[in-house]
């Protein structure tokens, strides 16, 4: 017996000394916003105030665009996600993005309140911040989900709706990057607070890309750095807590806005059935499915979704 305790000790020391190894090669602790605004703010970037946090947005192109088109990116993305969208829309289109409470530059929210209500909230601030009573509003995953929420809320506001692979509905996902996975795990998300592995961020966006090798090292720098702004990780366990998909999804049935859907056809985290059950849902909508793409298209194919993009804005009255 005092010969199997011993074995037990010494196996959860050597286990203790491989735990206390890997926290010290993945240390990682926050860091301020002053340290990451050189690189992933410079100009057209500006912080704001809104519903009480300094939010990172950019706002670009023509100004006397009748119809802006307001972008919202997905859970622990920014909106450089916007980019190949924004480079092709800007010289015709007033196009505003901003990062959400919780994720990117903008941090978390001061009171805590990560529910879908406080994203609207959020997002119609913005509106009123730059004095838009009209504009198109386009999402990708989590950000889909806020934004058909708000056209419920606010639909004489919103004139048309882009959902790129949007959450809402209770869904049976494929495969969910490591990342979001742990960030759900009690004890392992408080140790994600202090510590991450570059390679769990590259396996996360490889998982959720259609082809990952068309995932950077430039573009996994960008995620890693921005997840570790001060704050955001917490945040993200909050948000995964706070915020269910599938809890308004027999509302989406309620939708009249004139609505674009976009999906990836190798998307495992929100598969592309589901695509199909917002065209189901949303009366008058459109599909566009792009076979060999992931969860976030617009990112990993830009030239070819914003495409898409151009002709259902065409259709739009002026």
């Amino acid at each position: 017996m005092r010969r199997a305790t011993r074995v037990a000790a010494a196996a959860a020391g050597v286990l203790g000394l491989v735990v206390v190894g890997l926290v010290a090669l993945s240390w990682a602790p926050d860091r301020p916003v002053s340290q990451l605004a050189a690189r992933w703010a410079p100009p057209p970037s500006e912080f704001i105030g809104l519903d009480g946090v300094q939010a990172h947005v950019r706002d670009e192109g023509r100004r006397d665009d009748p119809l802006p088109i307001v972008m919202l990116h997905g859970t622990s993305a920014s909106l450089h996600t916007w980019d190949g969208w924004v480079q092709a829309l800007k010289a015709r289109r007033r196009v505003i993005r901003v990062d959400m409470p919780g994720f990117g530059l903008t941090g978390p929210a001061p009171d805590g309140d990560y529910s879908i209500g406080s994203y609207v909230r959020f997002t119609t601030a913005l509106l009123d911040h730059y004095g838009l009573q009209h504009c198109v509003l386009a999402g990708n995953s989590f950000g889909g989900w806020v934004a058909w929420e708000t056209a419920l809320a606010y639909p004489a506001r919103i004139e048309a709706l882009v959902l790129v692979d949007s959450a809402g509905y209770a869904t049976r996902s494929q495969s969910v990057p490591l990342a979001f996975r742990l960030a759900k795990v009690p004890v392992v998300n408080q140790l994600m607070q202090v510590t991450l592995p570059r390679r769990l961020v590259e396996s996360s966006v490889r998982n959720v890309y259609g082809d990952p090798d068309k995932v950077t090292p430039e573009l996994v720098d960008r995620y890693y750095e921005i997840s570790l702004r001060e704050g955001n990780r917490a945040a993200l366990v909050q948000r995964f807590t706070q915020a269910q998909p599938g809890h308004h999804e027999a509302r989406i049935r309620e939708i009249r806005t004139p609505t674009l859907i976009i999906w990836g056809g190798r998307d495992r985290l929100i598969p592309a059935e589901y695509g199909g059950v917002f065209l189901r849902d949303i009366a008058g909508s459109r599909l566009v499915i792009f076979d060999d793409l992931g969860h976030v298209p617009q990112e990993e194919d830009p030239e070819r979704t914003v495409a898409a993009v151009e002709t259902f804005l065409a259709t739009l009255p002026d």
